[in-house]
């Protein structure tokens, strides 16, 4: 099954020299109802409205979403890749502004429960594809399964949606906390979502921070605070963005901002040692001539 989606690294290493590097970020949050996937679709067509070549990766492989907020139709999905019926290329399905979306399945409990080979299978898959990317989000499930923890450190970077809400804080704790000791993940982007004010925002991420700085060697970054805002919750009953619908309503800005910032995080220069999506470009930007097929 696997060796369905497994692409050939020797003729993947020749056309990585041609392709530019690709900016992967993670959104994650340990806990449902965080409004992970808002965040991602928002920052997705905001970066896609500024000429950039957006791919959202479903990565919620057993309850996915991202179609269905978008109001588009999936024919196949990521567990016709795994069964080996077609090839990542095939289930890609273009949302607003020419957003790539890679769909995943809804009820599907054998999606939910993939083997580490799989998860590292899927990630490998990405540099498969032909088309160029400039930036992969990848929208994960709730939780702290092997899953949301192989997509979440083959990133480059990790964006943890927090609600004030003493779950969610526990939740997100525990996912920073198994990132950094157990997989060296040790830079977090914290969004504060659905505050009341910034200044509510600043206390939720202090609450997380005096927790991380006592007891892990973590740094934690906060990256936004987006407002609890009415046409938000609008947006989402005309399955439409909040950016789109709504544009000048604060949550919109919050979000846009938030995508403008995420757009001039640095992209690494070499890789990092582990599983990595699209790895390849950053081993061919590092010694072109010197990469053996065997690497």
């Amino acid at each position: 099954m696997i060796e369905n989606i497994m692409y050939d690294q020797a003729s993947g290493l020749r056309r990585m020299t041609q392709l530019t590097s690709t900016k992967v970020i993670t959104v994650t949050g340990g806990k449902g109802g965080v409004g992970k996937t808002n965040v991602t679709l928002n920052m997705a067509i905001t970066m896609a409205r500024q000429g950039k070549r957006v791919m959202v990766l479903d990565a919620d492989l057993g309850l996915a979403n991202v179609d269905v907020m978008l109001g588009l139709r999936a024919g196949r999905n990521l567990s016709h890749v795994l069964a080996g019926v077609c090839d990542l290329k095939d289930i890609i399905i273009e949302g607003p502004y020419g957003v790539k979306i890679v769909p995943a399945s809804s009820g599907t409990q054998n999606m939910a429960e993939l083997s580490a080979a799989q998860h590292v299978g899927l990630i490998r898959a990405f540099s498969s594809l032909e088309d160029d990317i400039d930036i992969l989000l990848v929208d994960t499930a709730a939780g702290i399964s092997d899953m949301v923890l192989s997509f979440s450190r083959a990133a480059q970077d990790v964006l943890v949606v927090v609600c004030d809400e003493p779950t969610s804080i526990t939740d997100a704790y525990a996912l920073i906390k198994i990132l950094s000791r157990e997989y060296d993940v040790q830079r977090f982007k914290i969004v504060a979502n659905m505050v009341r004010s910034y200044r509510e925002g600043r206390d939720l991420f202090a609450k997380l921070t005096r927790v991380t700085e006592r007891f892990l060697d973590a740094n934690l970054e906060l990256a936004a605070c987006i407002p609890l805002d009415d046409n938000l919750r609008q947006s989402v009953k005309r399955q439409k963005l909040v950016v789109e619908a709504y544009p000048r309503s604060p949550a919109a800005l919050a979000m846009t901002s938030l995508a403008n910032k995420a757009m001039t995080w640095p992209i690494p220069t070499s890789p990092g040692g582990h599983l990595e999506f699209f790895v390849e470009k950053l081993l061919i930007k590092r010694t072109p001539q010197e990469v053996s097929i065997g690497e």
